[in-house]
């Protein structure tokens, strides 16, 4: 087996508090060590003020030569006669931990959440919402648990999900869904998951049973408006909201990746346009048809590249508070089913591109979603065509 090479310093007993009381704090601090088996090493340094002291780790890995150290705490809420033995077990989990491939590394559930968001501005704003704030986010990985994630998982489903704000700041909330909580915790085991095959953490025995996701929560989405139904909407709008609800009438974009758009992300000598800020984060081009790109060539015009490529009718680029408001007077105005929203006409389109027969791929392509969910929530709508080609093969 391989062995530490030989250090200067010598090796302390600390196992009682009589031997460790006679330790007198050295020079930098250095501290004062006791090995537990072969390039495992628990360590102590003596407070300067009195304190309980500070207890640390120390491993050796064969391989790399490489002497991580970790902090272990003072457990100065301990008894000092308890306080080797919290100590030991503290030191022989972390050895544990690199001893199976877990990294060095010590993170917080924050950080592993703010690694993973990086460039995932959906996950990024989810975070930011629910967890950053959370008592969870500053556990360490390596000593998260199950009733952890528990405890956080049901504070999740009690805390209300916004609807809109008015005005005057008074925000509108309502019950949070099934399928808005599954949604929530997809992203939260996606960064937990990410940290495990890391190494951050040798087990993912916390989350997997606690993170399931709630079973028959996302429903099929059956609000639909036809063409005449949309035509009715944009005349009860302003001119304003009705050029950015007909975008979304011609391209199945999320309406916060529609308001997103900036001049520069339309090319007018290709017709193509570069769609940035979606739930994936990832760019995407999209060829348009004439007549779309007509329209986005008219909402571009006497604008500077940076500018909202549609904007409200002050120039300011929207935001669900802004559209929410004008799409649902529209809606009631028009005589539409009530639930009826900005996303319907993302979900309209949708439709309507999956029932003329256009590819799975091609509208998840476009649409900025994945083919299964596109096949989850519009499958159903390829039954007919299916009916279709079967007709073809009677002879």
């Amino acid at each position: 087996m391989a062995r530490e090479p030989h250090r200067k310093s010598s090796l302390i007993d600390l196992k009682t508090v009589d031997r460790r009381d006679a330790l007198r704090p050295r020079a930098g601090k250095a501290p004062y060590w006791c090995a537990l088996s072969s390039g495992r090493y628990l360590g102590f340094r003596p407070s300067t003020i009195g304190g309980a002291g500070a207890w640390l780790a120390r491993y050796y890995d064969p391989d790399t030569h490489k002497r991580p150290c970790k902090r272990l705490g003072d457990f100065g809420t301990l008894a000092p006669s308890k306080r080797y033995d919290a100590a030991k077990h503290a030191a022989e989990a972390w050895f544990d931990h690199l001893s199976q491939g877990g990294s060095h590394r010590v993170l917080t559930v924050r950080q592993a959440c703010e690694r993973y968001a990086q460039d995932k501005p959906d996950a990024r704003a989810r975070f930011g919402r629910y967890l950053y704030d959370d008592p969870i986010a500053a556990v360490t990985l390596t000593k998260l648990n199950g009733n952890q994630v528990q405890a956080w998982r049901k504070r999740l489903a009690a805390l209300p999900a916004l609807i809109t704000r008015n005005k005057r700041g008074v925000k509108a909330t309502r019950q949070r869904t099934d399928s808005t909580i599954n949604r929530d915790m997809t992203c939260f085991r996606a960064a937990l998951n990410a940290a495990f095959e890391q190494g951050d953490t040798i087990t993912d025995r916390a989350w997997r049973v606690a993170l399931k996701p709630i079973k028959a929560a996302d429903r099929r989405r059956d609000i639909y408006l036809d063409r005449e139904q949309r035509r009715a909407l944009l005349d009860h709008l302003p001119m304003d909201a009705a050029d950015f609800a007909r975008g979304l009438c011609a391209l199945p974009l999320r309406p916060g990746a529609l308001a997103a758009l900036t001049v520069a992300d339309f090319n007018t000598r290709t017709s193509t346009l570069k769609v940035g800020k979606d739930k994936s984060g990832k760019d995407r081009h999209i060829l348009l048809p004439e007549a779309t790109a007509k329209m986005l060539h008219e909402q571009a015009r006497r604008k500077l590249p940076a500018a909202p490529l549609f904007a409200c009718a002050d120039g300011s680029a929207w935001d669900r508070d802004k559209w929410k408001g004008p799409i649902k007077a529209a809606v009631r105005a028009a005589g539409l089913p009530d639930s009826a929203s900005a996303y319907t006409l993302r979900h309209s389109t949708i439709t309507d591109l999956v029932d003329a027969g256009v590819p799975t791929l091609t509208v998840a392509q476009i649409a900025g979603t994945s083919v299964a969910m596109i096949e989850k929530h519009y499958g159903h709508l390829r039954q007919k065509a299916a009916a279709a080609a079967l007709a073809t093969l009677v002879l």
